[in-house]
């Protein structure tokens, strides 16, 4: 399990990058809306998906991008 997570958190972090930003922020504390990410391994993941399950995204907007 703690396997998956990891590797779930991985492909998230890789490709978060990749999504656009939401219209309304969200707030320490509140439910995140749902939201789709396309993995490494072509499958796509929506939030959803993990219901009940713990879920963290990193996100690291200037990582690769020499700024």
């Amino acid at each position: 399990m703690k396997r998956s997570i990891t590797k779930i958190c991985a492909i998230l972090a890789l490709l978060a990058s990749f999504v656009a930003p939401l219209n309304a922020e969200v707030k320490m504390g509140e439910q995140a809306p749902d939201f789709a990410l396309a993995g490494s391994d072509g499958k796509i993941h929506r939030l959803s998906d993990y219901k009940g399950k713990v879920v963290i995204v990193a996100w690291f907007p200037k990582a690769f991008t020499g700024g």
